[in-house]
């Protein structure tokens, strides 16, 4: 079923045109998508999400994206006639995997135009719904509408995490890309919270040289990658991330990784921020806060919280951060702006 739809292969093609004829954006991307999908080539090109870089051309095999599409059939059990909403843009793989899975499963799948809060308006209660942290985090009131949530993309504060208490709503943080089909890996953050993601299907977990993980899932990938994500490994199964290598900040010596920071600091800073080095004549690097919107607080008295070498030895406060085309925080282009000054 498709918005409430129930459609076969001539079907689907026909909506698939009506929306790249006459849809907005959103819808467009909807349409693409289902042809691509439907056509007769084995894979189909999709785009990396440009947060660490410019996005990047990839060939999937579509084969790898229906077991992507099983495993997750497997994980949550949502099989045939599980009703669905796909609130993510399709220009990137984890709208198009939604779509997959509907598809291929058999699910009912309503499709909506992304936006912060994609729940306030629906009148039905999903099954389950992908969406970001952002998306969550306007959300709240609404988000009895979804029995299972399944977030991806960026660093999930402890504070968000505390807000889904009493929700009624399942919530997974799931580890994946582009070039993996979406996640081989997920971890619970309520109601049961836990640290570490666990592997999904037959994705196993090993260490590079720079202590990054390296991903071997045959699954959904043929080739084994090796990510820039610095883990803790607790097993060939299960990892806990710490930080991006091209991230961590080297000052006097000293290794810091800016997510802890964030952590630290994600229940005091409500608006969008992020920790980041920047280039020091003494320190080789020294720490920087990056705070979204004007000034109007002094944080110094919640750095005595964190760690002596962790603590912001600059505050910059930005009007509105450059995002990527997913809607994360393009924090090459905010550091390029403040080296430009």
């Amino acid at each position: 079923m498709f918005n409430g739809r129930s459609l076969n292969h001539e079907g689907l093609m026909t909506v698939a045109y009506s929306y790249v004829k006459e849809g907005g954006v959103w819808e467009q991307q909807i349409g693409d998508f289902i042809l691509n999908w439907l056509d007769d080539f084995d894979v189909m090109t999709v785009y990396t999400s440009g947060s660490t870089g410019a996005p990047r051309a990839y060939k999937l095999d579509k084969q790898y994206m229906i077991n992507s599409a099983e495993l997750t059939e497997e994980l949550f059990d949502v099989s045939y006639d599980t009703l669905a909403l796909c609130c993510l843009p399709l220009s990137y793989i984890a709208g198009k995997m939604m779509l997959v899975r509907a598809m291929h499963l058999g699910w009912h799948i309503d499709t909506i135009e992304p936006s912060l809060n994609p729940l306030e308006n629906v009148t039905k209660r999903y099954d389950f719904t992908a969406m970001t942290p952002m998306q969550l985090t306007h959300s709240l009131d609404n988000i009895h509408k979804s029995r299972t949530i399944l977030l991806g993309g960026t660093a999930i504060s402890d504070a968000l995490v505390a807000k889904l208490n009493g929700k009624h709503t399942r919530a997974y943080h799931s580890y994946g890309m582009t070039e993996t089909c979406s996640h081989v890996a997920v971890r619970s953050l309520y109601p049961v919270f836990e640290s570490f993601y666990t592997a999904v299907g037959d994705a196993r977990f090993t260490l590079s040289e720079s202590s990054t993980l390296v991903i071997d899932a045959p699954s959904v990938v043929a080739e084994t990658l090796v990510t820039n994500d610095i883990v803790e490994l607790l097993d060939d199964k299960r990892f806990k991330i710490m930080g991006r290598l091209d991230d961590v900040i080297n000052s006097g010596g000293v290794k810091i990784h800016p997510q802890a920071i964030e952590e630290k600091l994600a229940a005091v800073i409500k608006q969008r921020f992020f920790i980041a080095g920047l280039d020091d004549e003494e320190l080789g690097q020294k720490v920087a806060l990056f705070v979204e919107g004007k000034e109007s607080k002094d944080f110094s008295e919640h750095f005595t919280k964190l760690d002596k070498f962790e603590q912001p030895k600059e505050v910059y406060f930005i009007d509105s951060f450059v995002e990527t085309h997913t809607n994360k925080i393009d924090k090459r282009s905010v550091l390029e702006g403040i080296e430009g000054l």
